[in-house]
Parts: C-alpha cells; sequence; structure tokens
C-alpha cells in the first residue's frame, strides 16, 4: 500500500495529480528575457588560488537586484558545465554564477592516464572539499562587492550542485563532518536554499543525520533510479541520494525521482534537450521561485506536469517510502 502523504507520480497516478492540481491556481506566467553569459577570471588571494566562473544573466541591464544561484559542479567539470540550468535561471531574471574548482576540475582528465586514478582520489579528499567550499564564499563575497558588473540581492541566494559540487553546496549550507581536518567555518548564512542533484553521501562516513541534520534551510533533492557513480575507490547507488534526503535537516525540504537516467546525465555534457533536464531545469526554478519570492504554484504544479518522467516526489511533511530505488 502506497505510504501516506508520498506522491509517486507515474501512469496510475497520473489522473489522481491531475485532479489535485486542478484545485491549484495556475502558476503566473514569467518573462522570458534574452541571456548574456560573461567568464570572469577571479583569483583569492589570500588563498592563492585561481576561482574562475561563468556568469549567466539576463542582456538587458536589470532594474533591480537580481537573485542569484551558485552553482558547484562535480569532479572533473567546470564553469563551462549545466549551462542547460544558467541560461534557464537568467532567461527568467535570476543571474546563475557557475564555478570551476581548479582542485577538481576538467584538468584531472589530462596528463598521464597512468595517474588518473590517484588525481581522482587525491581530489576527493578533505583538503579539495574545504576548498570548493571557500571557493563558494569567495565567489559571493566579489559578486556582491559588484565586482560581476551586475547588482544581486544579498537576501535572495541559492546554492546548487550536482555531484561533488552537491557536498559543496550541503556544506556551505550548514552540513558538518566530524574530522579534525574539517572546519566548522564552511557554513555561509548568506544562502537560503539548497539544489542538490545526485549527492554523494559523504564517503568514510556512517552517521548522515549528524553531519547533515544542521542544514536548516529549504533543500531540493534531485536523483534518478540509475544513478549510480562510479570513481576508482567511491561507488554510491541510487538509495544513496534518498540517504542523503532522509538525513537531511529543515522541514521544508523536496526529493524528485526520475525513471531511468544515468548520474553523468545531469551534466548536460551529451546535450540539453532530454526530457528530464528539460523537466529538472523548470523544477529547478520552481523550487527558486518557491524560496526566494514565496511563490508556491510552480512547484505544486509540476509533479502533474511532468507525470511520464517521476518514479517518486516527496514533499515536506511526507514519510520517505522505504522501498528501495530500482537500478538497471
Amino acid at each position: 500500500m502506497p505510504d501516506p502523504g508520498v506522491r509517486r507520480v507515474g501512469r496510475r497516478g497520473f489522473c489522481v495529480g491531475l485532479l489535485l492540481a486542478a484545485a491549484l491556481p495556475r502558476a503566473r506566467s514569467e518573462e522570458v528575457v534574452a541571456v548574456g553569459a560573461q567568464d570572469l577570471e577571479w583569483f583569492d588571494a589570500a588563498r592563492q588560488r585561481a576561482v574562475p566562473v561563468r556568469l549567466y544573466r539576463p542582456s538587458q541591464a536589470p532594474p533591480r537586484p537580481l537573485p542569484l544561484v551558485v552553482f558547484s559542479h562535480g569532479i572533473g567539470g567546470s564553469r563551462a558545465g549545466y549551462g542547460y540550468l544558467g541560461r534557464h535561471w537568467a532567461a527568467r531574471g535570476v543571474a546563475s554564477l557557475h564555478l570551476q574548482h581548479v582542485g577538481s576540475d576538467r584538468q584531472l582528465w589530462l596528463g598521464n592516464p597512468l595517474e588518473l586514478i590517484g588525481r581522482l582520489q587525491g581530489a576527493a579528499q578533505e583538503a579539495e572539499a574545504i576548498a570548493r567550499a571557500r571557493d563558494l564564499r569567495f565567489a559571493l563575497d566579489r559578486v556582491l562587492a559588484g565586482d560581476a558588473g551586475i547588482p544581486v540581492d544579498a537576501t535572495r541566494i541559492v546554492a546548487a550542485g550536482h555531484s561533488y559540487g552537491a557536498n559543496t553546496t550541503l556544506l556551505v549550507c550548514g552540513a558538518r563532518v566530524p574530522r579534525a581536518a574539517m572546519p566548522d567555518d564552511l557554513h555561509d548564512p548568506r544562502v537560503r536554499g539548497a539544489i542538490v542533484i545526485s549527492a554523494p553521501p559523504f564517503y568514510g562516513e556512517t552517521d548522515l543525520p549528524a553531519i547533515l541534520g544542521n542544514v536548516q534551510v529549504p533543500s531540493l533533492h534531485v536523483t534518478t533510479t540509475d544513478d549510480v557513480i562510479r570513481i576508482p575507490g567511491y561507488y554510491s547507488g541510487p538509495d544513496d541520494r534518498l540517504r542523503v534526503f532522509e538525513a537531511t535537516g529543515g522541514a521544508q525540504k523536496w526529493l524528485a525521482v526520475f525513471a531511468g537516467g544515468s548520474h553523468a546525465l545531469f551534466t548536460g555534457r551529451r546535450g540539453d534537450t532530454s526530457p528530464v533536464l528539460q523537466a529538472t531545469r523548470e523544477l529547478a526554478h520552481a523550487f527558486v521561485r518557491r524560496v526566494l519570492s514565496g511563490d508556491e504554484r510552480a512547484l505544486a504544479e509540476w509533479p502533474r506536469q511532468h507525470a511520464p518522467l517521476i518514479e517518486r516526489f516527496v514533499g515536506p511533511g511526507s514519510p520517505v517510502p522505504q522501498r528501495p530505488l530500482t537500478t538497471a
């Protein structure tokens, strides 16, 4: 029997979702504007570390400070990735700042292939996890100081990330890993919400509630039934995404599980025309509207609109179903 409060949306659940949505007011349509992108070569002199960024923004100068999403890529990624999200946000009046973490970016794939495993494993250590969180803080300092050339509303900021970037997002939103090397000052109170895509489970740790219970901002967790992470020395199956969701603190949290789609799908490297990516960017923006503007309608309607793609959708207050996710 289905768990009460859990909306599993599929063919059998579509009619129920349609009836529920019929009682909801339609989400207010948003103006879609032209988008510009610029690369900025920032450098943190205090840490002697480069922090390259790509900024997606409305092409026209905004009449008022913009809300902001700060995005952190997965291991081996770059600021050039996840453009399907950045362009979508910017076209709807939300600036999107995509970081490049130089200790765990695309440079890992270059050099002697026999040393690749060592490079990947080195990038997964505490030092780089700390540096990534501090990259985000530094980038926020710069953009709020006006160094990106646009006005940003310091009270309307969301952090987002995929894979390793999801861990980075959780760290700046209050997660605390109980290791001697991990400082307690990674939390950035300027961040008002977290978008967590395909989050690994903090490898080597077993008490996720102790790590993630301090995350109190609203959070959106996105994954698929085939979301498997395979890095030499690190394996994580789809059920780890559910454990991260369940352990995350805060009363306002959502979980969307797509039926099918690999871990790498969310990078957009193979193009951004996938229905799952289109649904993901709409969901991510609906969450931003909910957190930063208090507009709940788009997020409430989203499960109905994308019912054929969804294996599971859980909202605030709903119990997490104990049945495991399926894998291919």
